[in-house]
C-alpha cells in the first residue's frame, strides 16, 4: 500500500514538473527583443504620419478653408494640445481597464480613421469651401457642416495619438522585464529607451522633410493619402506582432491607491513619525523602504492599530513611494511647457512662406520643413552629450550617466 502511494506521488510530481516546464517554455516564447521591431515600428510610423501633417496644416486652413492665420493657428494649437493632453486619458484607460495592447490597437485604428476623414476633405469638393481662384468668384467661408467634419477628423486623430504615445514606450519596456527573461537585463531596457527616442528623432526628421515635401510638391490629395498609407502600415505592424507580446491583465486601478495616500496623509497629519513606527508593506512585491523626502506623506502608511487587518485600511509603503516619484517628476515635466509651446508654433511656416527658399534653380525648401533645423539641432546635441560629454563627466563624477542628482 505504501509503495503504491509512493508511486502515485512520484507520478503526480512528474506531471507537475512537466506542466510547469511547459508553462515556462510557453512563457519564453512571449516578449523579449523579438517584439521590438513591431512596437518601435508602430510608434515610428504613427509619428511620421502625425508629425507630417502638423507643419503644413496652417497653409491648408488658410488656402483651402479660407481661414485667417489667427483662426488657423488656434485650431492647430488645440489639435496639438489634444494630441498630447489626451495621453493622460490613454494612460489611465490602459493602466486601469484595458491594458496597453488593447489601447494601442484602438489608438492605431482611431488615428487611421481620423487621417482618412482628413484625406476625404481634400477629395470630396462638398467638404471644403469653393475655390476663389476663378474669375468673378469670392472666397466663401466654410460652412458649419464642413468645419464639423474637419474638426471631427482632428478629434479622432487626437484620441488615437493619446492612446498610442503614452502606452507604446511602456508596453515595450514590459516585454523586456527581467521576469520575462529570467535575468537582469537593465542594460537591455536602457538600450531600448535609447532606440525608442532615436526612432522618434528619425520619424520627426522624415515627417518634416519627406512627407511635407510631398504635400508641397504634389498637392493635398496625395499629401494626405501618404500619411493614411503610413498609418495603415503602423496598425498592421503592431497587430502582426500580437502573438509575440506579453499582455499583462489589469488587476487593480493604480490611481485609486495614489488618491488613498493623499486622504490618509491628511487624516494622519497630527501623528508624529517615530523610529519604531509600524508601516504597511505590500506582500506582493519586493520590500521598499520609506525615504526621508516628502516625509509628511509617510504618515499615510503608519499602522496605528496592529490588531486589525491593515491591508485595505492603510496605503502601502510602495504606493507612498510611487506617489513621491510622481511629485518629483512634476518640476521636470513643467520645464517642457514653454519648449513645446514654441515647437508647435505655426507662425514660422507662414513666415517661411514669404521667404526665398530656393536652394537651387530647381529645388525649393518647403515652408513647413524649416522645423527640421530644430530636429537636427536636437539630434546633434544628443549625440554630443552621449558620445563626448557623458564619458568626460563620468571621469570626474564616477557616475556611468555622467551627471547625478547631486551634481
Amino acid at each position: 500500500m505504501e509503495e503504491h502511494l509512493n508511486e502515485e506521488k512520484s507520478s503526480m510530481d512528474t506531471d507537475l514538473q512537466t506542466t510547469l516546464l511547459n508553462d515556462h517554455n510557453h512563457h519564453d516564447h512571449k516578449g523579449g527583443i523579438k517584439t521590438m521591431p513591431f512596437i518601435l515600428g508602430n510608434g515610428s510610423f504613427e509619428k511620421v504620419a502625425s508629425y507630417g501633417l502638423m507643419p503644413n496644416m496652417i497653409l491648408y486652413f488658410t488656402e483651402v478653408y479660407h481661414l485667417e492665420a489667427v483662426a488657423g493657428s488656434t485650431i492647430t494649437y488645440i489639435w496639438s494640445a489634444l494630441s498630447n493632453g489626451l495621453s493622460i486619458f490613454g494612460a489611465f484607460i490602459s493602466d486601469s481597464y484595458l491594458g496597453p495592447f488593447r489601447v494601442i490597437a484602438i489608438g492605431s485604428l482611431m488615428t487611421l480613421l481620423g487621417m482618412t476623414l482628413l484625406w476625404l476633405t481634400s477629395m470630396v469638393p462638398q467638404l471644403t469651401p469653393s475655390s476663389c481662384n476663378g474669375p468673378n468668384t469670392g472666397c466663401s467661408p466654410p460652412t458649419p457642416t464642413q468645419l464639423a467634419f474637419l474638426f471631427s477628423a482632428f478629434v479622432i486623430m487626437s484620441i488615437g495619438s493619446g492612446c498610442i504615445r503614452p502606452c507604446s514606450i511602456a508596453f515595450g519596456a514590459e516585454q523586456l522585464k527581467p521576469v520575462r527573461t529570467g535575468n537582469n537585463n537593465q542594460r537591455l531596457i536602457s538600450s531600448y529607451f535609447n532606440w525608442y527616442y532615436a526612432s522618434v528623432t528619425v520619424s520627426a526628421f522624415v515627417a518634416v522633410t519627406v512627407v511635407v515635401y510631398i504635400q508641397d510638391r504634389f498637392g493635398w490629395q496625395i499629401g494626405f493619402v501618404v500619411p493614411v498609407c503610413i498609418m495603415i502600415c503602423s496598425a498592421l505592424v503592431f497587430l502582426i506582432g500580437s502573438p509575440l507580446y506579453v499582455k499583462v491583465e489589469v488587476k487593480e486601478n493604480p490611481y485609486s491607491g495614489l488618491f488613498h495616500v493623499l486622504v490618509m496623509s491628511f487624516k494622519n497629519r497630527r501623528i508624529r513619525l517615530l523610529p519604531d513606527n509600524c508601516y504597511n508593506h505590500s506582500s506582493e512585491m519586493g520590500r521598499v523602504e520609506l525615504t526621508d523626502s516628502l516625509r509628511f506623506l509617510n504618515k499615510a502608511c503608519v499602522v496605528r492599530d496592529t490588531n486589525i487587518d491593515c491591508s485595505r485600511l492603510y496605503p502601502t509603503v510602495e504606493k507612498v513611494e510611487s506617489f513621491k516619484s510622481l511629485i518629483r517628476i512634476l518640476p521636470l515635466w513643467s520645464t517642457s511647457i514653454l519648449l513645446f509651446t514654441n515647437a508647435t508654433l505655426p507662425y514660422p511656416t507662414l513666415q517661411a512662406k514669404t521667404m526665398n527658399r530656393h536652394v537651387t534653380s530647381w529645388f525649393e525648401i518647403p515652408a513647413g520643413s524649416y522645423s527640421v533645423f530644430m530636429v537636427m539641432t536636437l539630434a546633434i546635441w544628443v549625440m554630443f552629450y552621449n558620445c563626448l560629454l557623458v564619458p568626460f563627466l563620468a571621469k570626474y563624477t564616477r557616475s556611468p550617466s555622467g551627471l547625478n542628482p547631486k551634481t
